[in-house]
């Protein structure tokens, strides 16, 4: 565990997020899991995913402030406890990119146009595909899977050329509860 609280990474998260050019939420995501202020697995993970998916679409030419939507995220993301994937049913990272996916939109509880139903399927189908899966719990495993479908529903839906590449999993020696060759992102199991 590192020494920092969770508001501190909301804002080295926030303050980094935004310094990258790629329209890769994967290259920026794994950039971040690096630093020293992000765990393996924990909290931070539920605003890092969406933010880096929020910069990467903006970088692709998706239209958004960027600030307004980062704060947003923070804001909906600080309401996410830390293991909901085992005590509530429900991934951080499904729900970071669905709150991302909100804010794109300006989808509310009260909207009626077609973006509600939308993000419900969209987040019901990842939930869908990690259930597949199994447990225990992987952070990472969680953001890459989030991030690529995330990729492919934006680049259908907005009209962005958001990047996508396969990816190797880097953290697998750090993760004691690796499920290896079950996770599509270990060696040789590209996604």
């Amino acid at each position: 565990m590192n020494k920092y609280t969770l508001q501190e990474k909301y804002y080295f998260i926030k303050h980094n997020v935004k310094l990258s050019n790629s329209k890769n939420p994967l290259e920026i995501v794994k950039s971040l899991m690096h630093q020293e202020y992000i765990n393996i697995h924990g909290p931070e993970h539920h605003f890092l995913d969406g933010a880096a998916f929020l910069v990467a679409f903006k970088n692709a030419g998706g239209k958004l402030d960027i600030d307004f939507a980062l704060e947003t995220l923070s804001e909906r993301s600080n309401k996410m406890p830390g293991a909901m994937c085992g005590y509530w049913g429900v991934c951080g990272a499904v729900t970071s990119i669905g709150a991302a996916l909100s804010i794109i939109d300006e989808t509310t509880p009260l909207s009626c146009d077609s973006s509600y139903a939308k993000h419900m399927e969209f987040t019901s189908s990842l939930l869908s595909k990690m259930s597949k899966i199994g447990g225990p719990r992987c952070c990472k495993r969680n953001a890459y899977l989030a991030l690529s479908e995330g990729v492919l529903y934006a680049n259908k839906e907005y009209n962005v050329n958001m990047e996508l590449e396969e990816n190797n999993c880097e953290f697998k020696e750090l993760n004691k509860q690796c499920i290896k060759n079950r996770c599509p992102f270990h060696k040789n199991n590209l996604y």
